[in-house]
């Protein structure tokens, strides 16, 4: 395979090109984590016996394989090999409860679950049903370890190219009751964002840094296109400021991709300014708000570009801000990309003319295939023009200026995101509303120092007596991690507009003043 004349195509087969990559270029670094580094012809000879051992377990095209552990060499090599393999990635959030484990589970579809030994005693006492389980770290009882599980050297499995509209993975949103939204991207979509979208800023000498969980499309945005590519990534199991600039330093690291919490860290940290970071191509940065005056102080004492990507992952419109270009539009997310249609909508979903402010809409080749088996979410997120084509709406009011610059002006739906994380107000408040001494809930987020936002609570309780203090530590001990509710405040009235509608601006200034002791 002429590698570089395939990632020209407007469609590809993104698991043909690890073992191209291991033949082109065997002895080069491709994987590297805290305990081992891969070279490439390891990384394609792995994948290809754990696609062969899926494939003798019955995997069929386009199954889901569910992997659940902490981000490392043997996680990236499962998803890449189910990929090779004919099948669909599915990572699963490592703070969800364990009740929400087993519905993405469920949910998926899976007959085979990756996981690592901490993730595996969090969800002993779950009903999975029938699955085969395998360890990506050491056996337990009857589950063996990835190692020893996979076939034998040299085995070989059917790699048939896989069609543009087969599930390439499902990444599964935030949520406390029922079962989360699945999120299909199909190979046509990733292939877009990849070889196409990415062509221009990734090589084969590309050096990632990889700070944020695979299981997060955040992550995925800059490790699919490394790895396609054929550069290097390095895979931190968690995020540590020192840590990040040591790796930065060590290797050379040309691109990688943050939340602002963790550029507020980093250019917080003591020592960043004795880092030597002039390696640095481009630096991204997308899933929660990102200041104008930390994008600012970003430029000015990092070398590099930097890149804010503006989307969801459920697709659509992407808007990209390139602020080293643009320092004077560091208040917006950017334009729209190339092949990117945004326009906005009222509130009934009537199509509002230019400079007007509104929810955004967009569509573009990057869109998902829809929400796995729930079609009637995938409709509410959609919009219909007058020739039928499928516009998905952001939820995000925002405005475009007359540059073409986006600006977001507001959450229509007051997502919270912390820590680069989604949280969903209603939710939330559905589980307070839940317990016997609560008649009312509202919940909104507040900025934190140290994840952006987070979530605060208001109930109206139904007996005066009752702890709020009690309430909120069972409420969040049903909740996953980046989840749980930071503060809970007892209210005699929801502030309601005239019309009855819940005045969510007011409970943030009521919390504001109780923050401040006033």
């Amino acid at each position: 395979m002429l590698i570089e004349t395939e990632l020209e195509k407007s469609f590809g087969d993104f698991g043909a090109l690890i073992g191209a990559w291991g033949e082109e270029k065997p002895d080069a670094r491709a994987l590297a984590d805290s305990i081992s580094e891969y070279s490439w012809r390891e990384v394609a000879l792995a994948t290809a016996r754990i696609a062969a051992q899926l494939q003798r377990d019955g995997l069929q095209r386009g199954q889901a394989v569910a992997i659940l552990g902490t981000s490392n060499i043997p996680y990236a090599l499962v998803y890449l090999a189910v990929l090779r393999a004919g099948g669909c990635a599915a990572p699963l959030t490592t703070s969800a409860t364990s009740a929400q484990l087993a519905a993405m589970f469920k949910d998926s579809g899976a007959m085979h679950l990756f996981v690592d030994s901490a993730k595996l005693a969090d969800i002993q006492n779950v009903a999975l049903g029938d699955v085969k389980i395998i360890m990506l770290d050491n056996a337990v009882g009857e589950h063996p370890a990835l190692t020893n599980w996979m076939a034998e050297q040299d085995a070989h499995f059917d790699a048939t190219p896989p069609a543009a509209t087969d599930p390439f993975n499902i990444i599964y949103s935030s949520g406390t009751t029922g079962t989360p939204k699945g999120i299909i991207h199909s190979h046509a979509m990733r292939w877009h964002q990849m070889a196409g979208g990415f062509k221009s800023i990734y090589t084969r000498d590309t050096r990632s840094l990889v700070s944020t969980p695979l299981y997060s499309n955040t992550t995925l945005a800059v490790f699919l296109p490394t790895v396609c590519h054929g550069g290097f990534a390095r895979i931190m199991e968690k995020f540590d400021a020192r840590a990040y600039l040591d790796h930065a330093l060590t290797d050379q690291t040309t691109h990688t991709m943050l939340v602002p919490v963790q550029y507020q860290r980093l250019m917080a940290h003591p020592q960043f300014d004795s880092y030597d970071l002039s390696s640095f191509i481009v630096k991204f940065c997308t899933s929660a708000p990102f200041a104008a005056e930390l994008k600012a102080d970003v430029l000015q004492r990092w070398p590099g570009g930097l890149v804010e990507i503006y989307g969801m992952t459920e697709g659509g419109v992407v808007c990209m801000l390139q602020a080293h270009h643009h320092p004077h539009k560091l208040h917006t997310v950017g334009q729209p990309v190339t092949g990117h249609e945004l326009i906005v909508l009222d509130e009934d979903d009537n199509r509002l003319p230019a400079g007007s402010k509104g929810v955004l809409t967009g569509r573009s080749p990057t869109m998902m295939s829809g929400y796995k088996n729930q079609p009637e979410k995938t409709r509410e997120m959609e919009w219909r023009d007058e020739e039928g084509n499928i516009w998905l709406k952001t939820g995000d009011i925002g405005i475009v200026d007359e540059d073409g610059f986006v600006s977001i002006v507001g959450r229509a739906k007051d997502m919270i995101i912390s820590g680069g994380f989604n949280i969903y107000p209603k939710d939330l408040e559905e589980l307070l509303e839940q317990q016997p001494e609560v008649a009312e809930a509202a919940v909104v987020g507040m900025p934190s120092d140290a994840w952006g936002e987070t979530p605060v609570g208001f109930v109206r309780l139904r007996d005066e007596a009752a702890s709020p203090e009690s309430i909120l530590a069972r409420v969040n001990g049903q909740l996953g991690k980046t989840q749980r509710i930071s503060m809970l405040y007892s209210i005699d009235e929801m502030p309601r507009s005239h019309i009855g509608k819940l005045l969510k601006t007011d409970l943030r200034a009521l919390a504001a003043e109780k923050q401040n002791g006033r």
